[in-house]
């Protein structure tokens, strides 16, 4: 298993999930899920095989390397199954925030998401206020899947701010919506 220089744990469990330092093994599943999901994706493009393999050859590698990466990544497992991925990323190691990024398998969204969404948010939290001290944490979504909303405000994440039509989708502009959540403890 790869593991981060800056965490000195390396897997965050809460019964029968956990997340783990992101896997080689699950590439192609999240480029299947990533590609199924771009509507809502900061991704500008479907992407290939070959664009998944230089991803995690020439960016996911070397953040096991760096003592303070711009992304942690990690594969999120139910019984050792890959069923999501995310991180924290675009981290601000002096002002300790971080924006949380997560997908999950697209057959679980319509009857699963927010149990998943939920079950991932608890994890996040053990690793950013847990484990790196962060001081907030925070969404960036698009406006367009308005279910997301209501799970981050039932784990108490704050509707902090919306940039009006701050994102072009599908000939449109889309407001984006800030959640975020701060480290009390």
């Amino acid at each position: 298993m790869n593991s981060y220089k800056i965490l000195n744990s390396q897997i965050f469990s809460q019964n029968n999930f956990k997340i783990v330092p992101i896997r080689y093994e699950d590439r192609l599943a999240i480029l299947k899920w990533r590609n199924e999901q771009i509507f809502h994706l900061r991704q500008p493009k479907l992407l290939t095989e070959q664009d998944q393999e230089h991803y995690f050859s020439k960016v996911v590698a070397q953040l096991f390397e760096q003592e303070n990466p711009n992304q942690l990544l990690f594969s999120y497992l139910e019984n050792d199954v890959c069923i999501g991925y995310g991180g924290l990323v675009h981290i601000n190691w002096v002002d300790k925030n971080a924006e949380i990024s997560f997908i999950m398998n697209t057959e679980l969204e319509a009857e699963k998401f927010e149990f998943h969404w939920s079950t991932y948010l608890g994890l996040i939290e053990q690793l950013a206020f847990n484990e790196l001290s962060f001081h907030k944490i925070f969404t960036y979504a698009f406006d367009l899947r308005p279910h997301l909303y209501t799970v981050l405000e039932k784990n108490n994440y704050q509707k902090e701010a919306v940039f009006k039509e701050h994102c072009l989708f599908e000939g449109e502009f889309k407001d984006v919506i800030i959640h975020s959540k701060i480290n009390r403890s």
